[in-house]
C-alpha cells in the first residue's frame, strides 16, 4: 500500500504541471484560463492563435502521462498504471491551479502510447482521421477515447484495457458541457477562435 500510494502521488504531481498556462504565458498571450472555455489544455492555448504554445501544450500534457507510465515500470516497482492514473488526475485536477485543470485527452493518449506505443498511435489516428472529417476537437477526443479500451482489449491487454475505459469515462464526465453542444450543433471547430 505505501509503495502504490508513493507512486500515485508521484504521478499526481508530475500531471499536475499546467503547461498550457505556462506556454501560454511565456507567449505573451496572457491568462489561458481568461480565453475562450478557460481549459488550459491544447485545443483552447490554440485559441490564443500561438500554434507553437499549442504543439508545446500537447506534447508536454501527453510527455507527462507518458513519462509517469514510464517511471512507474521502472522506478517505482512495475506500478505503471497505478502512475498513469495518478498522472491523469493530475491534469485534471491540479493542486496548484485549485484543483481545476485540462479535461485530460493529451495525457490520455500519453498514457496509452506508453502503456503500448503501438495501440497509442491507433488511438491518435483514431483522433487524427475523427478531426479531418468533422474538424471538431472535442469530438475527435470523445470517439479516441471510446474506442482506445477496445484496442486494448483486442490485444488482450486487461489491466491496460480497465484503466483506459476508467480513463474514458472520466474524459466523457469532463466533456459533459462538449456533449451538449454536440447535440445542439453549437461546438466550435478546430481553430476557430
Amino acid at each position: 500500500m505505501p509503495q502504490i500510494a508513493i507512486t500515485l502521488i508521484v504521478g499526481y504531481l508530475l500531471g499536475s504541471i499546467p503547461f498550457g498556462l505556462i506556454f501560454t504565458a511565456l507567449s505573451g498571450a496572457g491568462d489561458v484560463r481568461k480565453i475562450g472555455s478557460g481549459n488550459i489544455g491544447a485545443t483552447n492555448v490554440l485559441r490564443t492563435g500561438k500554434k507553437w504554445a499549442a504543439a508545446a501544450t500537447l506534447l508536454c500534457d501527453g510527455g507527462k502521462g507518458a513519462l509517469a507510465v514510464y517511471l512507474g515500470r521502472h522506478y517505482l516497482g512495475d506500478s505503471g498504471v497505478v502512475a498513469g492514473f495518478g498522472a491523469f488526475l493530475g491534469h485534471l485536477f491540479p493542486v496548484w491551479l485549485k484543483f481545476k485543470g485540462g479535461k485530460g485527452v493529451a495525457t490520455f493518449f500519453g498514457i496509452a502510447l506508453m502503456l503500448n506505443w503501438m495501440i497509442g498511435l491507433l488511438a491518435l489516428a483514431t483522433w487524427i482521421v475523427t478531426a479531418v472529417i468533422t474538424r471538431i476537437s472535442s469530438l475527435s477526443a470523445l470517439v479516441a477515447a471510446a474506442l482506445t479500451p477496445a484496442y486494448f482489449l483486442l490485444w488482450k491487454q486487461y489491466p491496460f484495457s480497465g484503466l483506459m475505459l476508467l480513463l474514458a469515462v472520466i474524459i466523457y464526465f469532463m466533456h459533459r458541457e462538449n456533449i451538449a453542444r454536440l447535440l445542439r450543433g453549437e461546438e466550435p471547430r478546430i481553430g476557430a477562435k
